[in-house]
């Protein structure tokens, strides 16, 4: 079997090549589209975008077509509901869990052996995106994955912290034209709203707090200005790095994920570690002092009422 020449072949050839021992039947279905909102980004967050499924289901042998007899096949219902009840259960970010739940539901039913969920995205670029998924009774796996040399493809970003000077000063938009406007991708990091926050006895709340009041002045800047696109996972920020979105760091995920917790959390000392997080080229400190420590990262300090340019 030629993995490589059925890789992007429909689920039902995928089925045969990979069978062993006697073939079972199948029922498919096959293009099913629907309009879902569905994905991890925040640009795909409140959208419809249409989604096709195609499944195959290996099924144990049965004497259904000699007696003619429906209720002794799986019926076709049986894809389509697992789909329409996945659709209606739960809001699911990655194609991957959804094709795995659906994989789930339709092996529910005790005479389906083995199968195969294709899901594709048809709104996110000129062509598809898609997932496929193998799965058995009993988890037993049948196909196994080919080996992908690994390439770099890490963007270096240049992270910029904006002081709530430069975040409510007349120069703010010059500032972002700078930045964007630059060679490297940029990350764009905030300080906590001007409003006070709430305080707590508790320091691990207390430290929730603080970051959710940056993604709140994260949400104000992007208020003020629709190039920048509030993001919070890492995977978001590599992708937005990658098609040159101006990325405004939504800090509660990544850093309450993050082993070991960095210890400071003010705006300046996070932005330096989410730089050496990212293996950024540049950290640039708009409007804060000379940090202390600078793990390592090459750090630039202007001052907020400094003309609007970025530098090498």
């Amino acid at each position: 079997m030629d993995e490589t020449a059925i890789a992007f072949e429909a689920p039902n050839v995928r089925a045969a090549a990979t069978a062993k021992g006697a073939p079972l039947d199948r029922i498919s279905v096959r293009d099913y589209e629907r309009e879902i909102e569905i994905g991890a980004f925040q640009s795909e967050r409140g959208v419809q975008q249409r989604i096709r499924f195609n499944v195959v289901l290996e099924v144990s042998r049965h004497d259904a077509a000699r007696d003619d007899d429906v209720d002794k096949v799986i019926s076709y219902d049986t894809i389509t509901e697992a789909i329409e009840l996945q659709l209606t259960t739960e809001r699911i970010n990655l194609l991957e869990t959804l094709a795995e739940r659906v994989a789930e539901r339709c092996l529910e039913d005790p005479r389906a052996v083995r199968a195969f969920v294709r899901i594709e995205k048809l709104d996110r670029i000129p062509g598809t995106l898609g997932v496929e998924i193998v799965r058995m009774r009993h988890g037993a796996e049948t196909i196994h994955p080919v080996e992908v040399e690994k390439v770099d493809a890490t963007p270096h970003p240049l992270v910029v912290c904006l002081s709530n000077e430069v975040l409510h000063g007349p120069n703010l938009s010059a500032w972002l034209d700078a930045i964007a406007g630059h060679d490297l991708p940029a990350i764009i990091c905030v300080e906590p709203a001007v409003e006070a926050a709430p305080q707590s006895s508790t320091p691990l709340v207390q430290r929730r707090i603080n970051l959710l009041s940056m993604e709140q002045n994260a949400w104000v800047l992007a208020g003020k200005d629709n190039r920048c696109v509030v993001v919070d996972s890492r995977t978001e920020l590599d992708w937005a790095m990658k098609h040159g979105q101006l990325s405004v760091w939504a800090p509660s995920k990544i850093v309450m994920d993050a082993v070991p917790h960095p210890k400071d959390i003010s705006p300046a000392a996070l932005a330096i570690w989410l730089a050496r997080e990212f293996d950024a080229k540049r950290a640039l400190l708009i409007g804060f002092n000379e940090p202390s420590d600078k793990l390592g990262v090459a750090v630039g300090v202007v001052s907020a009422d400094s003309p609007p340019q970025i530098g090498d």
